[in-house]
């Protein structure tokens, strides 16, 4: 692949032109009962985390082709995905049909543009920042510390490095020679990285877990006014 690494939306604009396509670099697989029983364990991990309650906005950032919005608005006030990909971004419009409190937003991959300051209760992203570099993990907790209202919460998730199966994937991608690195391989993160990064962007009651001997994931939430 020619694109590079930061260029998010060349990369994924050029992964996802048709929805088998999109699907598979989503997810890996294309089958639509997977595809639901793996946002309701998205849902799980919100409700544990950063709670889900029917006066909630909502915003994902990385919404792909709406894979979680599909089964997360019904039980909250609106629920906004945000996506650096116009493909994905109409892939996901065909899944929310018939739900009127979902809304979809183009970024740039960099920022939440032109979403509003302090207009949304919880941000959260999953499965996306292994696509990112580390700057631009962190820009997006500020961004997401910029759009959350006072006592807003953020979710965020990504492979343990160092945890077993995340150290595998590690040699899985550093395995590949340096001129033939797929631009969307996959990158980890470790526990201090996932707090460090809550903590400095300004985020009180930080807590980080480890899930499942492969997944890191923390949250936190933006101090009251």
């Amino acid at each position: 692949m020619s694109e590079l690494r930061g260029d998010y939306k060349s990369v994924w604009n050029s992964l996802s032109g048709s929805k088998e396509a999109a699907y598979l670099v989503v997810s890996g697989y294309t089958d639509e009962n997977k595809f639901h029983a793996d946002a309701e364990d998205t849902m799980e991990i919100l409700g544990e985390t950063v709670g889900i309650r029917p006066t909630d906005v909502f915003l994902e950032i990385g919404c792909g082709v709406g894979r979680v919005g599909r089964v997360l608005s019904p039980f909250v006030k609106e629920w906004i995905g945000c996506d650096v990909s116009n493909n994905m971004l109409r892939l996901a419009g065909r899944r929310l049909l018939g739900l009127p409190n979902t809304r979809l937003q183009e970024v740039s991959g960099y920022d939440l543009q032109p979403v509003a300051d302090a207009s949304v209760d919880v941000v959260y992203t999953t499965v996306v920042f292994m696509h990112l570099e580390e700057w631009d993990r962190y820009n997006y907790i500020l961004e997401a510390m910029r759009v959350l209202k006072p006592g807003g919460r953020f979710y965020c998730d990504n492979v343990d490095l160092a945890s077993e199966a995340g150290w595998a994937v590690f040699e899985e991608s550093r395995r590949f020679m340096a001129t033939a690195r797929p631009s969307q391989i996959s990158k980890c993160s470790t526990q201090p990285e996932i707090e460090t990064f809550l903590k400095r962007a300004g985020f009180v009651d930080v807590k980080v877990a480890g899930r499942l001997n492969f997944w890191v994931y923390g949250w936190g939430q933006k101090p009251a006014a």
